[in-house]
């Protein structure tokens, strides 16, 4: 048989082994108000780039200028830490995530002001910004920033991304193209962040979404030399979907990347194992086989590998093990746990340093974040 009739054929199988998770339905924006008083309500802004679609929700059509708006999530009682209990579409704030609340902005400055407010409640100018990967709908990248934010217990004002993915598992394609599509809208995002006055920004990109959040921090610094480093003051990629040169690439265009730098990975990320066959490559940066690539830059490459349980193939350990989290969130700041790590070895596990970057193997029997570290 011609080599390449057996990698299609093999394509073939990988996607109808990967289909059999996506057949469960998707979650979709519908109100329960009466929601807030049965679970534990997160708030969240947003940005977005899609169109809006019927009801409160959005559809997958892009938009050259991003939307603004908020959501409220309401996280069942009942919800275990790693899970993300979404449901069939059926409100049922007892055992579900259910949407309470959903309001468009008519202005960027409407996002700003809000976003103030929300900050000034807080009682900190904190903001976690989040952006979903590939094969992702609206709903779905809300309900799971409304997961993070429960479960590692975040101290900030959780601001959410959503560029318009299909949310279809055959449209990769079409998602990098709608990442790419979505460089403006991101950067404008992060700058109107910046206006309303937020202190420190973590951005926090999952899958293709750090493509996307890549991409635009490198034309962000093409424009203003240093400017990255300046608006976010952590970044942390969660099983990454980018090209690993391409990523040296962008790095080095970037110069100064934000401080800490942080990349969760896994040997066992199947998602990133058919990313990279499809794309020809070995590895993806999420999977990557050995830091001595990227080890010119000052990184802190997190690998995550023995919390791999199987589920969402394991392309999300860090928001679906119970154990990382449990390990995690011990850290009232990931950034102070990551610096920890650059300076010693503080759990069980295996820390390396390669030139500039640090290496970190993660494993279920750590003990925990130092005592300098606890609140």
């Amino acid at each position: 048989m011609a080599p390449r009739l057996i990698a299609c054929r093999l394509v073939v199988v990988l996607l109808s082994l990967f289909a059999v998770g996506a057949c469960a339905p998707r979650p979709v924006v519908r109100l329960d108000p009466a929601a807030a008083k049965v679970g534990t309500e997160q708030t969240m802004l947003y940005a977005t780039t899609r169109n809006a679609g019927p009801g409160a929700g959005y559809g997958d059509k892009r938009n050259y200028d991003p939307s603004f708006g908020q959501v409220s999530v309401s996280v069942p009682p009942a919800h275990r830490p790693g899970y993300l209990e979404a449901g069939d579409g059926t409100p049922d704030p007892a055992r579900y995530f259910t949407f309470t609340d959903a309001r468009r902005y008519p202005s960027a400055a409407r996002f700003r002001n809000r976003l103030a407010a929300a900050m000034k409640a807080r009682g900190n100018r904190d903001v976690v910004l989040f952006v979903h990967g590939y094969n992702v709908n609206f709903a779905e990248g809300a309900m799971r920033l409304a997961q993070f934010m429960t479960d590692f217990d975040m101290n900030a004002t959780p601001v959410y991304f959503s560029w318009s993915s299909a949310g279809k598992l055959l449209y990769y394609n079409h998602d990098r193209d709608a990442a790419l599509f979505a460089r403006d809208a991101l950067q404008r995002t992060i700058e109107e962040i910046r206006r309303a006055g937020a202190r420190s920004v973590t951005l926090v990109a999952h899958s293709m979404g750090a493509f996307l959040s890549m991409e635009t921090l490198r034309q962000m610094a093409i424009q203003r030399p240093g400017w990255p480093a300046r608006a976010i003051q952590m970044v942390v990629l969660i099983s990454p979907d980018l090209n690993v040169s391409v990523f040296k690439a962008e790095t080095r265009r970037i110069a100064r990347l934000p401080q800490p730098f942080v990349i969760f990975t896994s040997d066992k990320d199947r998602a990133l194992a058919l990313s990279a066959f499809i794309s020809g490559q070995k590895h993806q940066l999420g999977d990557i086989e050995s830091i001595d690539d990227i080890a010119a830059l000052p990184v802190t490459v997190i690998n995550v590998t023995s919390f791999a349980e199987g589920r969402d193939f394991n392309h999300n350990i860090v928001g679906t093990s119970p154990a990382l989290i449990n390990l995690l969130k011990d850290s009232a700041r990931l950034g102070a746990y990551v610096r920890s790590l650059q300076r010693q070895n503080v759990i069980e596990g295996t820390t390396a340093v390669v030139r500039r970057a640090t290496e970190v193997l993660l494993n279920p029997a750590g003990k925990g974040m130092p005592a300098e570290m606890e609140e």
